[in-house]
């Protein structure tokens, strides 16, 4: 089954994104280490969703190490971070930690159903795009 991985602290948003998936043939996998998102990546992950309001969760730091890990002219695995929209500084944060797309809470959970669908897609076409 494909995964997503989810660096998400947030029990009740977690439970938000897995409802969100529900019927669509992904496994929601809750990483918490960047070791633990690069095995994640390694073994099949095909999109990692990152709280950026996480200040428990190592988020910059494991988008770094997986953009690091990645093999030179590969397809990078598509990283999608979501933030307070009155924490903007949390966003310049993602993007530099190698996010592909950043979009504020509300937004995110708008686009999370197409994001999902993208993913699950035989062909998979990147979901950021």
């Amino acid at each position: 089954m494909p995964q997503v991985l989810a660096l998400v602290d947030d029990l009740l948003f977690l439970s938000r994104i897995r409802e969100a998936a529900r019927g669509s043939g992904l496994e929601i996998r809750p990483v918490r280490r960047s070791s633990d998102l690069v095995a994640g990546v390694r073994d099949g992950g095909r999109l990692v969703l990152v709280d950026a309001d996480s200040g428990r969760l190592p988020w910059a730091e494991a988008v770094a190490a997986l953009r690091r890990e990645e093999p030179p002219g590969s397809t990078p695995t598509p990283v999608v971070a979501f933030y307070s929209h009155v924490n903007a500084a949390r966003a310049e944060a993602a993007r530099a930690s190698g996010c592909d797309q950043v979009l504020a809470r509300g937004a995110f959970v708008r686009e999370l159903p197409q994001l999902l669908a993208a993913t699950a897609s035989p062909s998979m076409e990147d979901p950021t795009t």
